[in-house]
C-alpha cells in the first residue's frame, strides 16, 4: 500500500497534509495524473476530519449532558 494512501496518524496530521496538497494542486505543476491522485487523497482526508469532527462533537454532547450544571457567574448570590 503506498504512502498516501494510509490512515492519517492524527486529525492535525491530516489537515496538514490537506493543506500540502491543496499547495501543489495550486501550483499548477502537477500531471494530471498526479493531480487526480491528489485530488482523491484529499477527499479521503477530507472524509476522514468531518467524521473525526463529528465524533468529536458527539462525545462533548454526551459529556455536558452529563455534567450540565446552571452557570452562576455572581458566586453571593444564589438561587438555590
Amino acid at each position: 500500500m503506498p504512502k498516501s494512501a494510509s490512515a492519517p496518524k492524527s486529525f492535525e496530521a491530516a489537515v496538514s497534509e490537506l493543506e500540502t496538497i491543496v499547495q501543489q494542486m495550486e501550483s499548477g505543476t502537477l500531471t494530471l495524473e498526479d493531480a487526480l491522485d491528489r485530488y482523491q487523497r484529499g477527499a479521503s482526508l477530507l472524509k476522514y476530519c468531518q467524521e473525526t469532527l463529528s465524533n468529536a462533537e458527539q462525545r462533548i454532547r454526551v459529556l455536558e449532558g452529563d455534567s450540565l450544571v446552571d452557570f452562576n457567574p455572581d458566586p453571593t448570590r444564589s438561587d438555590t
